[in-house]
């Protein structure tokens, strides 16, 4: 087991809160990573109560439970039907997501997550997957490149971001994420360098990853899982993800458009446990300055 802190939870005792949980339950925790939220659950688990906790990282796996009542998926929380069917699990009371990228992967260079510390251009949540952000740098086209940039970092100077990367790597491989700040450099305003380098290396996570994809697939399979009167809870930490998982709480579908019956009545799979997005309070932004763009969304099936 891990000794050091593999990551700190944002608003943990909201989302377990919004999970509801109940003691006999069977609950599934999508996003396992350090365990924090698990171990919550499983404090308010009874004996009959079962936990099966995701995660695709084989660094997450040296912090499972010993329990008979918790089963440790190593997997991507896409097949959350395919896991639940293999282990004779029709229905769950609820599933929690945290989106956000664990400390423990921008603590360590050799993971490529953060700008701030020079490593291999990776950004690979799974290391089993055969892509990493340097093959994408490498070989994708300029166009590719702006597009990923403008939707997943939403830069406006993608182009010029994207034509960069692509006039430097004629000449030299662009591997290590400090080489890729060297290139993009020149081509971020200044006054917001921070922000616009971690948007970059935002984009490029989310499509080595397949994030948005990834996301829809858990959502879909959430709600086909989950009981009535059970509970979806997840964790956002930018617009982008935030949209689909408000636009599917709201109206089933991730578009946001309104379902109605013949009868001109709303319809929707799930309603809204939370109408005002839960935020962190100024305590735990303090101790944990991360989890200011968390946002938390609860909604119970119905």
């Amino acid at each position: 087991m891990q000794s050091a802190v593999y990551h700190t939870p944002a608003l943990l005792d909201a989302s377990v809160e919004g999970l509801n949980v109940q003691r006999d339950g069977t609950y599934i925790d999508a996003t396992f990573g350090g365990g924090g939220h698990s171990r919550a659950i499983m404090s308010r688990l009874g004996e009959k109560g079962r936990l099966y906790a995701f995660d695709q990282d084989e660094d997450a796996f040296s912090n499972r439970m010993d329990d008979p009542r918790f089963v440790f998926v190593w997997s991507n929380f896409r097949f959350l039907k395919n896991f639940m069917r293999y282990y004779g699990v029709e229905k769950v009371d609820g599933v929690l997501a945290d989106l956000g990228v664990s400390s423990h992967h921008f603590d360590l260079p050799e993971r490529g997550f953060s700008f701030r510390l020079d490593g291999k251009l990776d950004m690979r949540m799974n290391r089993r997957s055969p892509v990493t952000a340097a093959d994408i740098v490498e070989n994708y086209t300029a166009e590719q490149l702006a597009d990923i940039f403008y939707l997943y970092g939403e830069l406006r100077s993608s182009r010029k971001i994207a034509e960069a990367i692509v006039s430097v790597r004629r000449t030299r491989k662009i591997k290590t994420t400090g080489q890729l700040v060297e290139v993009v450099s020149p081509c971020i305003d200044k006054r917001q360098e921070k922000k616009e380098l971690a948007q970059i290396f935002q984009a490029l996570r989310i499509e080595v990853n397949q994030e948005m994809a990834v996301l829809r697939h858990m959502l879909s399979s959430a709600n086909d899982l989950v009981k009535p009167g059970g509970r979806i809870v997840v964790l956002t930490y930018h617009s982008l993800e935030d949209r689909l998982v408000k636009n599917f709480f709201k109206t089933g579908n991730f578009e946001g458009r309104p379902q109605k019956d013949f009868f001109g009545r709303m319809e929707a799979p799930l309603r809204l446990v939370n109408n005002k997005v839960i935020v962190a309070d100024e305590e735990e932004v303090l101790r944990n300055p991360r989890v200011r763009s968390a946002k938390l969304r609860i909604a119970e099936k119905l």
